[in-house]
């Protein structure tokens, strides 16, 4: 197959792959009418909730809206490749190191200088945010935690914290999730190894399993912000954990009832569609219930876009820069920085809302990361392409 041949064959075959930032942004602005129509809908979608303690801890809308984002990338997954990952070694080990010692640390500092310092003057240095209270946390109204001060709105007990630092709280949740989804788009669309991406996507997942918790509950401590470590361990284990283990089974059960064929062309085309259609959804959510804070300040959006752009660039160069070094091929060297560049959105999105609430300013900073994560990644596919004569075949 010649290179003009490769090139024609791998597109993206989904007109929500090819569109999906047109559609996220139809997203916004739908959610954001929605909520000025509408205005009670997405409180009451909120009040939906799994509550332990007399406090709202799983909302059930957005808890089924993930499942269906996440299970069909599960479902994907052919586990029994983890085990022959070793021949890979080098491309695997890169991407762990950068997804779990590198990315989380330098999103967390490119944030805080940009939204604490740099921009604070935009975004207000006494603009405030109202965030749930942390899981089995109970203090006294007008008791301090953190950089939050206990309030009671609404008739409920919530946490006043600086809105720059609910803004890094999302930041930090998208950093410390490597993306396990559109990356195996991505990989594609630069013609890199899907096997070796399949397979940095399974060890992705389970390795967030045991860190994203650990690493999510540091860096917030860091960052003087809630530290919710039941509902951190709880987000995982329904967002990461139920998914995984039902694309897992099912994966098995239909591929001996229908045979590996079926499922690859008539199951998972089914499914294709479904991560996206449940992806927009939850963003009509977000902004029905964040639509004012935009009218009032559209800037809010650009000041967040702007850290995680440089940290998405910065990932992916350095990823990309250590492949060369290792003496990488491409094949095995474009997704390997790709999976380090882009994020685990789906995961960081339903995290905010479990932590910090639908109406956060986490929950909008972490759809800010879908927003921007299109057209970078195309933009770094098209650079791959170009780069591909740095590595050897």
């Amino acid at each position: 197959m010649t290179h003009q041949e490769v090139t024609h064959e791998r597109k993206m075959t989904s007109i929500f792959e090819r569109y999906l930032t047109v559609w996220v942004g139809l997203c916004i602005v739908g959610g954001i009418i929605l909520g000025r129509v509408a205005p009670g809908l997405a409180q009451t979608l909120d009040g939906m909730a799994i509550h332990i303690n007399q406090a709202p801890v799983i909302s059930i809308p957005i808890a089924i809206c993930l499942f269906f984002m996440m299970y069909p990338i599960m479902v994907k997954i052919d586990f029994a490749s983890v085990i022959r990952a070793g021949k890979s070694g080098r491309p695997v080990l890169l991407t762990l190191f950068l997804n779990w010692c590198i990315k989380p640390f330098t999103m967390y500092a490119i944030s805080t200088f940009f939204l604490g310092f740099l921009f604070l003057g935009f975004i207000g240095a006494e603009a405030t945010d109202l965030v749930r209270m942390p899981f089995g946390l109970d203090l006294p109204v007008g008791a301090t935690h953190g950089a939050g001060t206990v309030v009671m709105h609404e008739g409920v007990k919530m946490l006043e914290i600086p809105l720059w630092r609910s803004y890094l709280a999302g930041c930090i949740l998208l950093g410390i999730a490597p993306c396990t989804a559109m990356v195996l788009v991505w990989s594609f669309l630069s013609r890199g190894n899907d096997g070796l991406t399949l397979v940095m996507v399974a060890i992705n997942s389970l390795t967030m399993l045991a860190l994203y918790g650990v690493l999510g509950g540091f860096l917030l401590g860091v960052g003087r912000l809630p530290i919710p470590w039941q509902a951190l361990l709880l987000s995982i284990a329904i967002y990461v954990a139920l998914p995984l283990a039902a694309g897992f089974f099912s994966r098995k059960w239909i591929i001996a009832a229908k045979g590996e064929a079926w499922f690859k062309d008539k199951f998972l085309h089914v499914l294709t569609p479904i991560t996206i259609i449940a992806l927009l959804t939850t963003l009509v959510l977000l902004f029905s219930f964040k639509g004012d804070v935009i009218v009032e300040n559209p800037l809010t959006i650009v000041w967040i876009a702007i850290p995680l752009t440089i940290q998405t660039i910065l990932i992916f160069s350095l990823g990309y820069g250590l492949a060369r070094l290792l003496k990488l091929n491409y094949e095995d060297a474009a997704p390997a920085a790709m999976i380090g560049a882009s994020n685990h959105f789906e995961v960081a999105i339903a995290t905010a809302v479990m932590l910090f609430g639908l109406a956060s300013g986490a929950a909008l900073a972490t759809v800010v990361g879908v927003l921007i994560e299109v057209p970078l990644m195309l933009m770094l596919v098209k650079f791959c392409l170009r780069t591909e004569h740095w590595f050897r075949r």
